[in-house]
């Protein structure tokens, strides 16, 4: 996915920067070829971020940065393409004190925010942006149960995440999307709108998997216009 050529990168980021005007202005209907661009060279700006700071900074640093920068580009990305989106922290009182439930982004079909710190609008849609499934996918799970609980309304929440590679010395690859607990998540706690992956795992083209699990072009192009409609 990575693009390596620079020349090959202006090429697929001209047709990237088009997609995205095109999709400001309407147009949905795009082709088989379009949308390994939108996926390429998103994982390719969001990995070269990542490959700069690890050269640059701390490895732990660099892991927070390339979470926080990840989060800001998916803001900026719904902003360009003029879908309305604010950070929400829910204030989730109990006995002795308030716990600060943050969300990622919230996007809504309005011109502004209707969610606030007390309650999230039923149609809006809490989505968490993480560069990682692994050790995070289970908070996305929980912190649904808890907003739900606490608004005392269904919320329609995504799952953003750039991608779920390890890897081990300098050959051994592996996923760390773990398919079990996913299954079991949605089995016995909750189900998720929608979970997307810019580099998807490659168990999850796979049935039962597919059924849940997409890739991020798709929501880009196809699946957030019905979202915010």
């Amino acid at each position: 996915m990575f693009i390596n050529s620079y020349q090959d990168f202006l090429l697929q980021y001209r047709r990237y920067i088009e997609i995205i005007d095109s999709l400001k202005n309407g147009y949905r209907d795009f082709s088989a070829d379009d949308l390994p661009v939108v996926d390429n060279v998103t994982y390719t700006m969001m990995q070269s971020i990542g490959i700069s700071l690890d050269l640059l900074t701390n490895p732990n640093s660099a892991r927070k940065h390339i979470g926080n920068r990840f989060e800001e580009f998916i803001k900026l990305l719904f902003s360009e393409l003029a879908i309305t989106n604010k950070k929400i922290v829910l204030k989730i009182p109990y006995e002795s004190g308030t716990y600060s439930c943050e969300t990622d982004v919230v996007i809504s079909p309005y011109q502004t925010v209707k969610s606030d710190s007390m309650n999230i609008d039923p149609a809006e849609t809490v989505i968490g942006v993480k560069t990682s499934s692994k050790d995070r996918m289970g908070k996305i799970f929980i912190d649904k149960l808890l907003m739900e609980k606490f608004v005392d309304h269904e919320l329609n929440v995504l799952a953003i995440f750039l991608n779920d590679v390890q890897r081990k010395e300098n050959e051994k690859v592996s996923f760390t999307f773990v398919s079990g607990l996913f299954r079991v998540y949605s089995k016995f706690l909750t189900t998720l709108t929608g979970v997307y992956f810019i580099d998807i795992p490659a168990i999850a083209k796979k049935e039962p998997y597919n059924h849940y699990v997409f890739p991020f072009s798709q929501l880009i192009t196809k699946d957030i216009w019905k979202i915010v409609s």
